[in-house]
């Protein structure tokens, strides 16, 4: 693991965030799916399940979520564009390092992982050792607003629904300057409505519950914009998204925020979103 000369924690918002993912070490969610095949995820799913698990074992919804999970992480590396072997990447809040792992074994490609949770950036990097990619694969304590990597060192990077922790001008600032001319950005996150989504009962339970701030919808826009990173796919994936939360809330690893998330997506007031933008 390396960090910067200086503590990545530089507020207090960020070191709640962290302090959040550091005690947060035995989720059922993340652990019990990366059980299924060791690749442990930090994020939500995308497509249809197979509803049949629900007549059978536990472990059969348990290995449908992750089916789930695992193919929202291959849609999103389906938009990083030609990416090469001898490529660096870049994961902006990397978590379990799952998508990471994934990055590399589709493209031969060297990835860094960055987090404000040690315990996640430890976590990760044992997953890398495990899997004999830690030579190509490497997670780090650092923030990701001000990550310490070279300028134009990165053909891709991606952030995996990590925005809502962070200023979004700063981050495709930070983002923009590692970019090289060309290189594709690919963000996977909930947004809200910007019209009732702010308002929304449901959004706000989402915030509390994972101590973050949704942004508005049009707020990613305006950032990428200012920052020469211009969209070229938008795929809204709140409909492909909705059976995962579905199926999670009938399984038994349903932790209580099921409803918000389904009620936030069925009234409108929060979307899926995929964006890839290239650097200009």
């Amino acid at each position: 693991m390396t960090t910067t000369a200086v503590s990545p924690l530089r507020t207090d918002f960020e070191r709640s965030v962290a302090d959040y993912w550091n005690t947060n070490r035995v989720d059922p969610v993340n652990l019990r799916l990366g059980e299924v095949d060791g690749l442990y995820h930090h994020h939500y799913g995308v497509g249809e399940p197979d509803w049949s698990v629900l007549d059978g074992p536990g472990q059969g919804v348990i290995a449908e979520l992750h089916r789930l999970e695992s193919a929202q992480a291959d849609l999103l590396l389906d938009h990083l564009g030609p990416v090469q072997p001898g490529d660096a990447v870049l994961d902006g809040g990397s978590g379990r390092g799952g998508t990471s792992i994934m990055a590399n074994a589709r493209f031969g490609c060297r990835v860094d992982g960055v987090s404000i949770s040690e315990y996640q950036v430890d976590f990760a990097n044992e997953q890398a050792a495990r899997r004999g990619v830690a030579d190509q694969v490497r997670f780090h304590f650092r923030n990701m607003l001000a990550s310490g990597f070279g300028d134009g060192s990165r053909r891709a990077i991606w952030t995996n629904e990590t925005t809502m922790y962070v200023d979004l001008f700063d981050l495709y600032a930070e983002f923009a300057r590692m970019l090289r001319f060309g290189g594709r950005y690919v963000c996977i996150t909930g947004c809200a409505n910007d019209v009732t989504g702010r308002r929304a009962k449901s959004v706000s339970r989402i915030n509390e519950h994972y101590t973050c701030d949704i942004h508005p919808r049009s707020e990613y826009f305006k950032a990428l914009a200012a920052n020469g990173l211009v969209p070229i796919n938008v795929v809204d994936l709140t409909a492909a998204t909705i059976p995962y939360w579905e199926l999670r809330a009938k399984s038994e690893v349903a932790t209580g925020i099921e409803e918000a998330f389904l009620t936030a997506y069925r009234e409108g007031s929060f979307h899926y979103l995929l964006i890839a933008a290239d650097r200009v």
